[in-house]
């Protein structure tokens, strides 16, 4: 945990990145894109959430086809093939810290803080894949950081891995 905490606040450090400040982000033409044939109300999060991210990211998947879907097992990158992607109910974002691609763990809390602000903004019920147990990451008070680590604990108390996704957000 504490050297999650310090490379954590090494990046926000090095990248200038501070609470409550918009960066101006945008979605790309691309991410734009990847959104077609994705549920209305997700699509309105995920604009309204780069609008206030602390952090930039862009959209890597929505909608999958069934072969897409039945590769991504194939290949241990999904675990079900009942994957909300398929019906266009779920995004996965990619985080860019410094306009590089980042899969650090860290910067994912705080784009599920910002999902988690344009879901209220939106009036959208929004589920976190690194914070399984709450359906709605509107009812959760605290950050999503704090969300994350209590899932973790959750499941170690429960005796099994937690299965940790920070890019993946679907509606609830």
């Amino acid at each position: 945990m504490f050297v999650y905490l310090v490379k954590k606040k090494q990046i926000e450090k090095d990248y200038k990145i501070r609470k409550g400040y918009n960066m101006g982000f945008t979605l790309s033409q691309r991410s734009l894109d990847r959104l077609d044939g994705v549920h209305e109300d997700m699509v309105r999060v995920v604009k309204k959430a780069i609008d206030v991210s602390k952090i930039d990211f862009g959209v890597i998947c929505g909608l999958r086809t069934i072969e897409e879907q039945e590769a991504l097992v194939a290949k241990g990158a999904s675990q079900t093939m009942k994957s909300k992607h398929l019906d266009g109910l779920a995004v996965d974002l990619m985080a860019y810290i410094g306009g590089r691609a980042s899969w650090e763990l860290n910067v994912y809390d705080d784009i599920a803080d910002a999902m988690k602000e344009a879901a209220k903004l939106e009036n959208v019920g929004i589920r976190w894949g690194a914070a399984w147990q709450i359906d709605d990451m509107r009812t959760w008070d605290g950050t999503m950081e704090d969300a994350m680590n209590a899932y973790v604990d959750l499941r170690r108390g429960q005796g099994r891995r937690p299965f940790i996704d920070g890019p993946h957000f679907e509606l609830s």
